[in-house]
């Protein structure tokens, strides 16, 4: 039954839905692939905010085969009585008033994802057509809406047991402002998944209808099940993730924390179950806690030398750990909440987990042992690694300001205007750099594969010479050194060739990016070009970037005038120029990491050591990939 406190007084409306459909960019990131999946997001949190209100026990998200979406939960239902203010029932309210709804009152919801409380309403503006479906004291009600706007008066349509409430939302994305309206089973799945894991016994359904997929995202566990999960295609050193829950001044602490034989760092912060991919305040007091914690048991213990002390990024090597708050009011930096700005939460994480983590290595010292074993040997490869690097620095010859040999750089200084080229081979580096533009071009020549860095450590990644000339030409240093405004170009566009051998290289590069720069990929800066895969001799040449691009161009015509490029070394400068690097004509692609959590995985599966994994990975998507033969 629908509880009595929450009633139409308890939304608040702060202004109209006004420039919502003139600026969709401003509320939901875009109008792309992305803009459209948020459209379920704050839906779904809507009724994740009952949940966390102790109200919601089952989600059920549907795609349906007529291009709709629809989302239903058992919470109590939105209410329906007569607003004081607006003289409406309160769902129209909520439905039509941008800033409208029962996060605004505290009361409603101690707790909420959907802070900006722009959820239903955004969704409804944008929204070629929507129905809602209330179930609230014993009765149905219904209404329907068009771009914003009610189409229908909300009506009772039936009656339900009173104890049955819930809320049942089903939504047209509107063509006149997406330019994807397909629903991507993938995207969802990876949020369901991480919302399921953060919210423990909360059970969330997703069906396909179009796919004929369904699947049920549930976790007893939660986070520790959720770090579990993040380390399946890795070799754990303590198979029991090292976990607690702690409440400080009306926040909630869930910190979960286990170690893999691997390099790499992968900390995930959530606030309100939502992905702070930038990190904040809680990433900041968990990361100085844990240096703190470690370097204090290794002193009392007399495992480093003198005045030594351990740096952050040797006592997180091969960390996989997931600190998830729920608090009343989060400030977050931006409308996309990517990064917790509330200063408090720091010292709260900063201190729960000094406190915990000090007691559990002194009551568990096996664990604590194979921990600390892991960091100093991290704290020893990074010195060894320091030896090695300025060793390189002084091996290689180096030019213009203390820049790679093989590096030939543009003229230009002005970094929003300049442009780096990572390229593959001797041949085609020299083409790149006979066909750039020296004013705002640079050309990096790559020997090879570059190490894979997914295997291998910081250490041994940092003094690859490969490696070295990339980090030093881009300029912004890696890792706790990266600084955004040390970058030396706007756009580095990794140009390999369009051949298998050409592929792996540009996941090598990718791998390395995504593990030492990710910031780079985040903020647009990395690219990949896309070289012509074929020319057509007609009165002029023609060139096509796809199998499907040919066939369409030849149709039926006879195959003689046509040249399969292997390699970019085939072509020569002028070729290059005008199909791959004048900025008029060329193609290149933006890389994005949509998600974190499912990017990690990925990487870890396609470049670590799950042979399985990878395997099962290649036969799920081998339908997606174009064949070269």
């Amino acid at each position: 039954m629908a509880e009595k406190g929450y009633t139409a007084e308890n939304i608040k409306v702060l202004e109209g839905l006004e420039g919502v459909r003139k600026r969709p960019a401003m509320y939901i990131g875009g109008t792309d692939k992305q803009g459209l999946h948020h459209l379920v997001y704050e839906l779904l949190d809507n009724s994740v905010d009952e949940a966390l209100a102790g109200y919601c026990s089952n989600i059920h998200v549907i795609l349906h085969k007529d291009g709709s979406c629809s989302v239903d939960d058992d919470g109590r239902g939105i209410p329906v009585d007569i607003h004081p203010t607006y003289k409406i029932p309160a769902v129209e309210v909520a439905l039509t008033k941008l800033h409208a709804g029962g996060k605004f009152d505290k009361d409603s919801y101690k707790v909420s994802g959907g802070l900006h409380g722009v959820g239903v309403s955004c969704v409804n503006a944008l929204s070629e057509k929507l129905s809602i479906r209330i179930k609230r004291e014993g009765k149905v009600y219904e209404q329907e809406y068009s771009r914003g706007v009610s189409t229908t008066k909300l009506k009772v349509v039936g009656k339900v047991p009173e104890k049955e409430t819930g809320t049942f939302v089903k939504f047209f994305p509107d063509p006149q402002i997406f330019s994807a309206l397909e629903f991507d089973y993938k995207i969802l799945q990876t949020r369901f998944r991480e919302v399921a894991f953060l919210n423990a016994g909360l059970k969330i359904f997703l069906k396909d209808e179009i796919r004929d997929k369904e699947e049920e995202f549930h976790a007893e566990g939660g986070v520790m099940d959720f770090v579990k999960w993040l380390n399946k295609s890795k070799e754990v050193l303590h198979p029991k993730p090292v976990y607690f829950k702690k409440e400080v001044d009306n926040t909630s602490i869930e910190v979960g924390i286990q170690y893999n034989s691997g390099y790499q760092e992968n900390i995930f912060g959530f606030v309100n179950t939502i992905n702070t991919v930038e990190g904040g305040t809680h990433v900041s007091g968990l990361k100085t806690a844990l240096t703190r914690v470690v370097n204090d048991y290794v002193k009392k213990k007399n495992l480093l030398k003198g005045d030594e002390t351990l740096m952050g990024e040797d006592v997180r090597e091969g960390l996989t750990a997931i600190v998830s708050i729920k608090i009343p009011e989060p400030q977050f930096e931006g409308q996309t909440k990517s990064k917790l700005g509330n200063s408090e939460v720091k010292g709260y994480v900063d201190s729960s987990v000094t406190l915990f983590l000090s007691e559990f290595f002194e009551e568990n010292p096996t664990v604590a042992k194979l921990i600390i074993q892991k960091v100093l040997d991290s704290a020893k490869a990074r010195l060894a690694a320091k030896k090695a690097k300025d060793l390189v620095r002084r091996k290689n010859a180096f030019s213009l300001g203390g820049l790679p040999g093989k590096l030939a750089d543009c003229s230009s200084k002005k970094t929003e205007e300049s442009e780096l080229y990572l390229v593959e081979g001797d041949s085609a580096g020299g083409s790149a750099k006979q066909a750039r533009d020296k004013e705002t071009q640079a050309i990096l020549g790559l020997k090879g594969k570059i190490l894979n860095v997914e295997k291998a450590s910081p250490a041994r990644a940092l003094s690859s010479e490969e490696i070295a000339n990339m980090i030093t030409a881009i300029g912004t240093g890696v890792g706790e050194n990266f600084e955004m405004s040390r970058l030396r170009y706007n756009k580095i566009i990794i140009m390999t060739d369009a051949d298998v051998d050409g592929e792996h290289i540009k996941t090598l590069l990718l791998t390395f990016f995504f593990r030492f720069m990710p910031k780079l990929i985040e903020e647009g800066h990395v690219y990949v070009a896309m070289p012509p895969l074929y020319r057509i001799r007609k009165k002029t040449d023609h060139y096509v970037y796809s199998d499907e691009e040919l066939k369409k161009e030849i149709g039926g015509a006879e195959n003689s005038n046509i040249t399969r490029f292997k390699g970019l070394g085939e072509m020569d400068s002028t070729q290059l120029w005008e199909t791959t690097m004048n900025p008029k004509t060329r193609k290149i692609k933006r890389i994005y990491i949509e998600d974190a959590v499912e990017a990690d995985q990925v990487f870890s599966m396609l470049m670590g050591d799950d042979v399985q994994g990878r395997k099962d990975f290649i036969a799920e998507n081998a339908h997606e990939a174009a064949l070269d033969i």
